[in-house]
């Protein structure tokens, strides 16, 4: 370890003199007042594109053990890598997390929840390193990284600034000052006593204790070009003062386990419990192998998709949890739980491989969903989706609400019989577009009996009730030497264009006569 360097030094290496001291920072952000076992947890995303699903899958797992243990759920935005940052990303991430039903607790008094506007706590900590010697000031230049890089690669070295090839980690005071009076700006990197031909031992809450070498790289702290952290440094002040125990975060990130765990122990610090989830996969169409959800090919890669295409928000989560949480949907069909979020989740049971994402799944659970929902549910969330999604066409079939009623009411009256043809609201509407006249489409291939069509026309009363209706029915096929369903199938044809229907008398009803009639005529001619 090298000297540490004066007050004002360090003050002209930051820019500034530092805001609080250690100490002052542990009395600002005082341990939680929690019970023994709740959890603190944080969703941490970079403001740099769309809401990917695999950060829904992790958000809602750092939701669920916090919610379940008593805890705390914080969404921190790690906005550091200003060069990255798309403009309405963290807008994006903040409705995701709403829309999903993923409640976070941001408690004012262990913020801001911006990295970029905490850089007083980093820089006191950075202002600490320095006075003990556990950072330095580097003034590498990216030529100079990069002619050091050129220079290992030709030697056989693994790339990095590392012992002899750390060319600043050892200058004087005055070394220091001539660089700084030479208008250089300096980045903070940590001056690492890791040896990595030996091994330093990490816990995973799901793999169990892990050993890797080592980290004997001074990474960099703060960087030069704006005085922001790094990500390994930011997470390291943050989690610490925002007092989180459980870091959730994706496989990734396991080769950096060694050196966060390296800087928590040179601090003094208790290191959170990590816990490295697996990547979302799916199988590829073409290889047939299974692979990682990618932005670029896979639409349903970014959760967006599932809102625009009408997937109950419910159910994506339902999906998502049970891919996280072994033994869930045995609990649920055994009716033990009614949601994902009353099962006891354990972290033990994370999958470590990648977890498939399997889109006919999803509809399985889709179905299931809707299936439970009240008529007046299922009739309000198809709206508010045509409403803010939906085309043109969308928009006009829910504009009569009494009609849209009566249409997905149809079998759905029996608890014991529940109706599950219905995967998302787009797909819904498309379901029962026969209903409208103008999406109605006759089936031209159909060989209608037109015998038992006008027979059926000249019996026909909209008041029937169902079994007179029925009887009227069986009188016509008897009287034509056909089958009952002979008769009802010309009539579900003449009606819907389709040969396999919700039943047909309800239909009828909701239609209402002038409709059934205009309907059984066209397809008369």
């Amino acid at each position: 370890m090298r000297n540490g360097l004066s007050k004002d030094l360090i003050a002209r290496v930051l820019g500034t003199a530092p805001k609080y001291t250690i100490a002052e920072l542990e009395e600002k952000f005082p341990a939680r007042n929690l019970a023994d076992g709740a959890m603190v947890t944080r969703f941490a995303p970079s403001p740099t594109g769309y809401m990917h699903i695999g950060g829904l899958y992790g958000a809602l797992i750092d939701c669920k053990l916090a919610s379940q243990s008593g805890g705390v759920f914080m969404l921190r935005i790690e906005d550091t890598d200003t060069k990255r940052e798309v403009a309405d990303a963290v807008k994006i991430i903040e409705e995701s997390m709403h829309r999903f039903g993923l409640q976070y607790n941001n408690m004012p008094e262990y913020g801001p929840y911006y990295q970029s506007q905490r850089k007083d706590i980093y820089h006191s900590v950075a202002a600490e390193l320095l006075a003990t010697g556990r950072a330095y000031p580097c003034f590498l230049s990216a030529d100079d990284m990069e002619k050091i890089r050129e220079n290992q690669k030709a030697a056989g070295f693994a790339t990095g600034i590392y012992g002899e090839w750390a060319r600043d980690r050892d200058l004087t005071e005055e070394d220091i000052v001539a660089h700084l009076d030479n208008g250089e700006v300096p980045s903070i990197r940590l001056y690492s006593m890791g040896n990595p031909e030996q091994r330093i031992f990490c816990k995973d809450a799901v793999r169990g204790s892990i050993g890797f070498p080592e980290n004997n790289e001074d990474i960099v702290l703060i960087k030069s070009n704006d005085g922001l952290p790094t990500y390994h440094f930011a997470h390291l002040c943050d989690d610490h003062f925002m007092r989180t125990t459980h870091v959730i975060r994706g496989e990734e990130w396991l080769p950096s386990l060694p050196l966060h765990v390296q800087l928590f122990r040179m601090m003094g610090w208790n290191a959170p419990m990590y816990i490295h989830t697996s990547t979302i996969d799916k199988i590829d169409e073409e290889t047939g192998k299974q692979r990682k959800l990618s932005k670029r090919k896979d639409p349903e890669a970014n959760v967006a998709f599932f809102l625009s295409a009408g997937w109950p928000v419910e159910a994506v989560i339902e999906y998502l949890g049970n891919i996280c949480a072994s033994g869930y949907e045995e609990a649920k069909m055994k009716g033990q739980v009614n949601t994902f979020w009353d099962y006891e989740m354990r972290a033990k049971k994370i999958p470590m491989s990648g977890a498939l994402f399997d889109m006919k799944k999803l509809e399985w659970w889709a179905k299931e969903f809707i299936g439970s929902l009240p008529v007046p549910e299922l009739v309000a969330r198809v709206t508010a989706w045509a409403n803010e999604y939906g085309n043109d066409t969308n928009k006009m079939q829910v504009a009569d609400e009494k009609y849209l009623t009566g249409v997905l009411g149809i079998e759905r009256d029996n608890p014991k019989r529940v109706r599950k043809d219905f995967i998302t609201w787009s797909q819904t509407l498309e379901n029962v577009a026969f209903f409208w006249d103008e999406l109605f489409v006759a089936n031209t291939e159909y060989e209608f009996n037109k015998d038992a069509l006008r027979a059926f026309l000249e019996t026909y009363n909209e008041s029937d009730d169902k079994d007179t209706w029925w009887a009227k029915i069986v009188a016509i096929a008897e009287s034509l030497g056909i089958k009952n369903g002979d008769v009802a199938m010309n009539l579900r044809v003449a009606l819907s264009g389709r040969t396999n229907t919700p039943d047909l008398y309800s239909i009828m009803s909701v239609m209402g006569g002038h409709r059934v009639i205009k309907r059984i005529e066209g397809a008369m001619k």
